[in-house]
């Protein structure tokens, strides 16, 4: 007794010690990531040995969210501009993007989720779909929203949507917890009897004075087996004069082993969750891929959308520059006395429509640029650094005169084999499966076999209790077997002095079974499901595979048609503007030739946009959007990019 009281007073000690350690805990824990959380924070030397003992019970410290944005953006930001290369604005994406950042604990989520299964507790699940990209602003070639969110395949495929929080409810045969139990209790209390023959105990009314204690472990299998250990022992005192001991202890020592032999039985069934759970770390590494890749392409065609709009503006300066010298020619002609008054009516109306356009498109460029802006800071357009800031981009977009392009099938097979929506689905299609094993177990009876050994103990002192006066006595001759303290119990234990053995089965046999079959035919229904989904979803790849191959295709033609109908306009307009020179024309004409250059000129930009889009759809199609921009999954995954920013021109880029 006094070995069970002295282990009862060290555990409340350390449980003494656990607030104290749980204080310290979370200054020392300096987390820099979603991860680093997991590794545990570490205790001061003089608290390590009541951490280690508590550590199981404690809630784990997780850093705060990080609002900073990478030092790559100051960087490149200098005199109220914002210098932006094409491979600039994906390292920031990369960095700061808050969808991204979202997408960085998805694979922690999973870690956490397969720690729960090894200890057979239930899935929360994961996130499994990817966001999608921010769109452009208002387009000024379609009228419509612009198409740099557009993305190709963001979802499962046939998995569904798990939202990772809710915890799924698993069918089929039940998982057993796999941590082991230690258990311990302790239990005093007096009772008081009264006895209506008094002949037995020579008593009107029995006490009995009771502490009992008892101490086990047990811990269940994959196999469907569990094991148990169990030992108790009580001290009891009584008032009774008949009983040869008094203040003896009664203990008991007993291993139990049961085995599920139908339902239940195997680590096929019972480690079908730890399977699900693994597969689903892969498809929380292939959905961050996912969002890595969206957000690379939505941040390519925002930007290339941006040199579009700048090149609109361009565009639209140019002809309101033509039109304010048109203005400014039939004004003086009218002063004259050589052109009538209307004409410079017509012209200067002229001037206005392309003020008009000219605001529409500076407005768009700075719509486009809020939406960039947001794209590649954590904070937003909040940000004071980037509010006012204008964005110069660096780069110009470029058709090549050969485009370089395996042939159809290979491009095919290239995105079937890296769109991370394909393994996504597949991997989904795999934990259904898993989980029919479960369901096929639940069909059977329950068989479950047992067995268990115990052994037993007595041990106390001579009973000194004298009898009533007026009573029948006799001498008390106890077993010396039985005389003894709690050693002589413990020896009677181990020397197995009563032995007690025991075997069974027990079988439960549901009559008519009718939730397993539903849960069975349920599941299997999903899973034909999820093929056919895969299937769609293969020849959706084809498809768009073969669509952006013919919109790149169409894109070029587009923008080479453009570029030749731009150089006729320009000639037009040459010419018109001898001929008015000459008297042969008039400003009605040299107006519709400004019109057709400027709308030659939009064209053209609009088809160069058209290509960029078409060049990025291609390899969202293909899934190379990561290889053709260089992009490591690692260094997304960390935040941080190696590759240094561009350098500020000296002689900053006209917009």
């Amino acid at each position: 007794m006094k070995t069970v009281q002295s282990l009862l007073a060290c555990l409340c000690v350390l449980l003494t010690l656990a607030p104290t350690v749980n204080a310290q805990a979370p200054a020392a824990m300096q987390a820099t990531s979603p991860s680093a959380w997991l590794r545990g924070p570490k205790a001061p030397p003089r608290d390590r040995f009541a951490y280690g003992i508590t550590k199981n019970y404690r809630e784990r410290p997780i850093s705060s969210i990080n609002m900073n944005n990478s030092v790559r953006l100051e960087s490149l930001v200098r005199g109220n501009m914002l210098y932006l290369a094409l491979s600039d604005a994906i390292a920031l994406a990369l960095e700061n993007n808050i969808d991204i950042e979202i997408q960085r604990y998805g694979p922690e989520l999973a870690k956490i989720d397969f720690d729960r299964a090894q200890a057979g507790g239930l899935l929360r699940g994961v996130n499994q779909t990817a966001t999608q990209g921010a769109a452009s602003a208002t387009n000024f070639i379609t009228g419509g929203g612009g198409l740099g969110g557009g993305t190709v395949g963001t979802g499962g495929g046939g998995g569904g949507t798990a939202l990772s929080g809710t915890v799924f409810q698993v069918t089929g045969s039940q998982i057993p917890n796999l941590d082991p139990v230690l258990t311990f209790s302790a239990f005093k209390g007096k009772q008081s009897s009264p006895q209506s023959n008094s002949f037995t105990t020579g008593l009107t009314a029995l006490v009995i004075n009771t502490q009992s204690y008892s101490a086990g472990i047990s811990k269940q299998f994959l196999t469907g087996s569990g094991l148990s250990l169990n030992y108790d022992n009580s001290v009891i005192n009584t008032n009774s004069p008949t009983q040869d001991l008094n203040f003896f202890n009664r203990g008991n020592l007993s291993l139990n082993f049961t085995q599920r032999l139908l339902q239940g039985f195997g680590r096929a069934v019972n480690n079908r969750n730890i399977r699900i759970a693994r597969n689903s770390m892969k498809v929380s590494d292939l959905v961050f891929k996912q969002q890595v890749i969206n957000t690379v392409s939505s941040t390519v065609n925002l930007y290339w959308d941006l040199v579009s709009f700048n090149e609109n503006v361009k565009v639209k300066q140019q002809s309101l520059a033509y039109a304010q010298r048109l203005y400014s020619d039939r004004k003086k002609e009218v002063e004259i006395g050589t052109l009538a008054p209307i004409e410079i009516v017509r012209a200067e109306a002229e001037v206005a429509r392309n003020q008009q356009d000219l605001t529409i498109a500076e407005t768009q460029v700075l719509q486009q640029e809020t939406i960039l802006k947001n794209q590649l800071s954590r904070t937003g357009v909040t940000n004071p650094l980037i509010a006012s800031a204008r964005i110069v981009t660096l780069d110009r977009i470029s058709v090549p005169e050969v485009e370089a392009l395996s042939p159809i099938q290979d491009l095919i097979d290239l995105g079937i084999k890296t769109r991370p929506e394909v393994e996504q689905t597949r991997l989904n299609i795999d934990n259904t499966r898993l989980g029919l094993a479960g369901s096929r177990s639940a069909l059977l009876p329950a068989l479950d076999f047992s067995a268990s050994t115990s052994t037993r103990s007595l041990a106390g002192a001579v009973n000194t209790v004298p009898f009533a006066p007026g009573r029948a006595s006799f001498i008390r001759q106890p077993d010396p077997l039985f005389v003894g303290n709690y050693g002589t119990a413990l020896g009677q234990l181990f020397r197995r002095n009563f032995p007690e053995y025991n075997l069974g089965f027990q079988l439960n046999v549901p009559l008519r079974n009718r939730a397993a079959l539903a849960d069975i035919a349920n599941d299997t229904l999903r899973l034909r499901q999820q093929e056919l989904q895969e299937q769609r979803q293969l020849n959706s790849i084809k498809v768009d595979v073969q669509n952006a191959l013919i919109a790149l295709q169409q894109a070029r033609a587009q923008f080479q048609a453009s570029v030749k109908n731009r150089d006729l306009q320009e000639q037009t307009l040459s010419a018109e503007q001898k001929k008015y020179a000459l008297g042969s024309s008039t400003v009605f004409f040299v107006i519709q030739a400004q019109r057709d250059l400027a709308v030659a000129q939009q064209a053209e930009v609009s088809a160069m946009a058209t290509y960029s889009r078409a060049r990025t759809q291609m390899d969202l199609a293909t899934g190379s959007v990561l290889s053709t921009h260089g992009i490591s999954l690692d260094e997304a995954m960390a935040g941080t990019v190696s590759k240094p920013a561009s350098l500020i021109p000296a002689v900053p880029p006209a917009k």
